[in-house]
């Protein structure tokens, strides 16, 4: 009847005689012991030693072993120990106090051997299933990690891989994209999006512009002005953009906010932008977001048509507008976070200029 390997009890009792006859029966069985005579002493060892089960003694001076018990199932460290509460009290009242306290079984004094042993056995058994059990969830939550970080990974690696196909058509990705990556997460943590959203947005902002792929060279690459059939054609790059990231519903967190970004990020919040003439709060927040990072960035930026704005110069276009952009475009929410970010984004386009 013997469990296979030896196991560490603590004997918790304040009487020395009845705490020696304990050790005495489990030893004879190849158990080490550990011994405490209060309740204080009895939580502090249990913390510190982490025993395979503990014979508490139900009344002891100071703090009862119903005390320590609760506080023992209390603690995420020793709430995993089973106990098997040792008591003289042999009511009803009693051994039902002892198991709603939390104790697994209880055993009565006179100890008899063969009902101890039968008892320490079936809960040390027990403990040894419950410790492989967690040691089996943990090797599982981690291989989930490593699974999650694997995906995470390969998810990286293709938004990456659609960047730099981008950059073959668009000359002016290289520098403006980390730029618009910083812009984002900025804004993004200025108005207290979650931790998860912070980081998603700093990936897939980038893919915004990705749907240029699908525009003609003869107007994307056009030093000039475009006419107003180029102009149609050149608004179509932001559903070309939604269709090239959205493949499927197990698409990755960052393939979805850009597909988001893509498509939304020239809609305006008066209902005045494009592809669809969203307005308002129908517009995702990770495109009102991208929408005055993009339009900040455009300005501050050097293009054939147009000089570069010093940064005073691009805030009063966007606090005041210039008839082709105004405030009213832009969240109200997300357009004073930007004012309160204005001095980063500044820092921001001087550290990764073109």
């Amino acid at each position: 009847m013997s469990v296979p390997s030896a196991k560490r009890v603590l004997l918790v009792d304040d009487d020395p005689v009845n705490r020696e006859y304990l050790r005495v029966l489990l030893e004879a069985e190849g158990h080490r012991t550990l011994e405490s005579g209060d309740g204080e002493h009895a939580l502090r060892q249990a913390q510190a030693e982490r025993p395979d089960l503990i014979l508490l003694d139900a009344m002891m001076p100071g703090k009862d072993g119903f005390q320590v018990v609760r506080e023992l199932k209390a603690d995420e460290a020793t709430r995993s120990i089973p106990v098997i509460m040792v008591t003289a009290l042999d009511d009803r009242a009693a051994r039902l106090r002892a198991l709603d306290c939390g104790a697994e079984e209880f055993v009565a004094k006179p100890v008899d051997r063969a009902e101890l042993w039968v008892r320490v056995r079936n809960l040390l058994r027990l403990k040894e299933y419950s410790d492989l059990l967690e040691q089996h969830n943990r090797a599982l939550e981690c291989q989930v990690r490593e699974r999650s970080a694997q995906l995470a990974a390969s998810h990286l690696d293709t938004i990456y891989t659609i960047m730099r196909a981008a950059e073959f058509r668009d000359q002016e990705t290289g520098a403006h994209i980390k730029r618009i990556s910083h812009y984002c997460r900025e804004l993004a943590a200025r108005l207290g999006m979650g931790a998860e959203f912070v980081d998603t947005i700093f990936h897939a902002s980038p893919l915004h512009d990705v749907g240029k792929i699908g525009i003609p060279d003869h107007i994307l690459l056009k030093p000039g002005p475009l006419d107003a059939g180029e102009w149609t054609t050149m608004q179509t790059h932001a559903t070309l953009g939604a269709r090239i990231l959205t493949r499927d519903e197990g698409v990755s967190a960052y393939l979805r906010m850009g597909a988001d970004i893509a498509h939304s990020h020239h809609e305006r919040w008066d209902g005045s932008g494009y592809p669809q003439g969203l307005a308002g709060e129908a517009i995702p927040p990770s495109a009102r977001i991208m929408a005055i990072c993009d339009v900040y960035d455009a300005l501050r930026s050097r293009r054939p048509y147009k000089p570069p704005m010093e940064h005073a110069a691009a805030m009063d276009v966007i606090l005041r507008g210039d008839g082709r952009t105004l405030p009213g475009h832009f969240d109200p929410a997300v357009l004073d976070g930007f004012v309160h970010a204005a001095a980063e984004f500044d820092a921001i386009y001087t550290c990764h200029a073109d």
